[in-house]
Formats: structure tokens, sequence, C-alpha cells
């Protein structure tokens, strides 16, 4: 006799024969759980996608980003790194910058600047875009965290359920041979069977997103930091107050004509 024949994971029909066997409570849960898997793997294909091109786009724009001396060179050549959280950070704050300079401009020396509540302005353009783009990741992984806790209890209450008609039934007939237990007890534990079938993958694929995802968003957060210091470093306004008073004192004077303008000799006595 061969040992494998009774070896239910082994037999071809052993799948078949508890669907088949199963309560209408336990289809009905079994329909439940195949809708969660659905889902599920919906989820899981469409974040593996848009995390691996994140992560692709995003070395590329870091490339080029280290490469440029001014931080706004890549929004000047009109660059484009679409799927790289990074450069949606980068694309945001640029545009506020350039708003401001044409705008609200600080003439420093002949170059244009921006003074510091228009670099606030640009500090909250960044947090707000590191926000959306934190919740744009994490998007969708509430379905996998569902599937997750969710799909083996689900299973369970087809399990229970239908081992309650089983033995009802049994009740019912009163005969309580192996025979008329069997295929009830099969067709209940296939819910849980099918729930951990759910629960299992959308396990490892939350683990392994939510790494990914708190590793890009502690890179969105390294890079808005080092983003934010090279703005104003370039472009924001940082003189002394006493400069700035003097130097618009000037421009004021240069305005009304007096940029000639020498004080008359001392008469004397």
């Amino acid at each position: 006799m061969n040992p494998f024949e009774f070896t239910p994971i082994l037999a071809s029909n052993a799948f078949q024969f508890a669907i088949e066997k199963a309560t209408t409570e336990g289809k009905i849960t079994i329909a439940v759980l195949m809708v969660v898997s659905l889902f599920s793997w919906t989820v899981i294909i469409t974040k593996v996608r848009q995390l691996y091109r994140a992560r692709k786009t995003a070395r590329k724009f870091f490339t080029s980003y280290r490469e440029t001396r001014d931080p706004l060179e890549i929004s000047r050549r009109g660059e484009q790194f679409d799927g790289a959280p990074a450069y949606e950070l980068y694309i945001t704050a640029a545009e506020e910058v350039e708003y401001h300079l044409k705008h609200n401009p600080v003439e420093v020396k002949g170059q244009p600047r921006i003074s510091q509540a228009s670099f606030d302005s640009v500090r909250i353009a960044l947090e707000r875009a590191a926000s959306a783009e934190a919740l744009a990741l994490e998007k969708g992984m509430i379905v996998l965290s569902t599937a997750v806790a969710g799909g083996p209890f689900i299973g369970l209450l087809g399990t229970v359920w239908g081992v309650m008609e089983t033995f009802a039934g049994i009740a019912r007939a009163g005969s309580a041979n192996l025979t008329a237990m069997a295929p009830g007890v099969a067709g209940a534990l296939i819910a849980t069977v099918i729930g951990l079938l759910v629960a299992i993958p959308a396990m490892f694929a939350y683990n392994f997103m939510v790494t990914t995802i708190r590793a890009i968003t502690q890179e969105l957060d390294g890079f808005a930091t080092e983003y934010a210091t090279q703005i104003e470093h370039k472009y924001v306004d940082n003189r002394p107050l006493a400069d700035e008073i003097t130097d618009a004192l000037r421009s004021s004077l240069r305005e009304q004509g007096y940029e000639n303008y020498a004080a008359p000799p001392a008469h004397s006595t």
C-alpha cells in the first residue's frame, strides 16, 4: 500500500472534496476570504511595482542631484524623475523658491535672494510634500494588515461554524461513526486552510513593504533637511539686521536720486 495515498495535501481531489462537503456557511466564509485575497494580491502587486520604481528612480535622482552645485539646477534644466518621492519634495520646494525669487526678491550685492519669511514658506512646502509622499507610500497597507490579522480568524469562524453544523447533524441522525463525521469536518477545516493561505503571503509582503517604506521615509527626512540647508545657503538673505537696514536706506536714497549726494564741506569761522 502506498503510504502517500492517505496524505490529504498530496491527494489530487482532497481540496475539491473538502469544498464540496463544506456547509453553506462555510462556503460563504470561503467566498469572503477569496474577496480578501483578491484585494490583498492587488495591493501586493501594485505596491511592489510602486516601491521598485520609487527606489530605482530615486537612485537616479540622487545621483543627478549630487552632481549639481546649485540646488535649483535640476529644475532649471527641466529634468524629471517621476516616481521618485525625493524628486516630488525637490520640485515642490524649487517651485516655491522660484516664485519668491520672482515676486518677493531681495537684492544682495546684485544677486536676487529670498527673505527669511519666504524661506519659512519653502520649509512648510517641504514638510507638506514629505507628508503627502509618506501617505502615498502607505496607501493600501491597511488592506494587507487586515488580511494578516483577519484572514485566520475569518477562516476559524467558518471552521467552528462548520464543525458545529456537523455535530448537530450527527446528533439529529443518531450516528457518531467516523464515516459520518469525516466529510463535515473536512468541509469545516478547509475554511481555516484558506484563511491561512490568505494571511501568510500578506504577512510576508506586509513586513517587507513596511521595512522598505520606513527606509524611504527616513531617506526623505534626511534629504529634506539637506535640501533646505542648501537652499538657505544659496538663496536666503542671511545678512545681519544692521546690514539689511543700511542697504535698504541706500536703495531708498538711490530711488530718490541721491546716489551722488555728498555732504557739504564745513565752513570756517
